[in-house]
């Protein structure tokens, strides 16, 4: 995700200046431009608006206290995190604004409005989720799989959940409800991995300047 951020902020007008790059380590300080920092350097970054972050739960907590230290909003798509992380990202909306999504597709975002209006309006119908993704996939059910679950549940539904690890699929997710006779799927689809580097860069430029507060993707669309 990183090198996917990194590429399409030169490649294409997102409306973002990359002005540092940080990972677990680093062999090469300077690359096309930008300064690239170790975890270990966080805290010498230079000044910037929006940190993105797609890193794992050991390095959240400290990007997320970088960005409470300086006031600055945070983009968050690393999954897994605890309890209390969670509970850190509440607390942090309090001074800074900050979107934190298990899928940055914008697409994605459109199925969580569709599936909760679905099971809302259909009280009693059984609600599957099935999830595709690559082999070397290791978290089943996926993240996205829990957040559609989680906005079934929103509006009435009781979700069921199937997990598929094959070949190297990027990612499926299908939302079934069924009754007697008759079943309605909402679908999504991601053939390409840019689509969530995309939906993180369009949610950095609509969060950034905006009022402290927890933001879902669907509230920057």
């Amino acid at each position: 995700m990183g090198q996917a951020l990194l590429r399409l902020c030169r490649e294409e007008t997102t409306g973002c200046e990359v002005v540092a790059a940080v990972a677990r380590r680093v062999d090469t300080r300077v690359v096309d431009g930008v300064p690239r920092f170790t975890a270990a350097e966080l805290s010498g970054v230079p000044a910037f608006d929006v940190a993105i972050d797609f890193s794992l739960p050991e390095g959240f907590d400290a990007i997320l206290a970088l960005c409470v230290a300086r006031g600055t909003a945070l983009v968050s798509g690393t999954t897994g995190l605890s309890d209390a992380q969670k509970a850190a990202l509440d607390a942090a909306s309090t001074t800074i604004p900050l979107a934190w999504a298990s899928n940055f597709s914008l697409g994605v975002a459109v199925l969580h409005d569709l599936v909760e209006r679905a099971a809302k309006l259909l009280p009693g119908w059984d609600c599957d989720i099935v999830e595709a993704h690559h082999t070397r996939k290791l978290d089943a059910p996926s993240g996205t799989a829990l957040t559609l679950g989680t906005a079934a549940q929103a509006g009435g539904a009781d979700p069921h959940y199937a997990s598929i690890r094959a070949g190297d699929i990027v990612g499926e997710h299908l939302v079934q409800f069924a009754a007697a006779g008759e079943r309605i799927e909402l679908v999504h689809r991601a053939t390409n991995r840019d689509i969530f580097a995309r939906g993180a860069l369009h949610a950095a430029a609509r969060l950034n300047a905006r009022a402290p507060g927890r933001y879902r993707v669907a509230d920057l669309l």
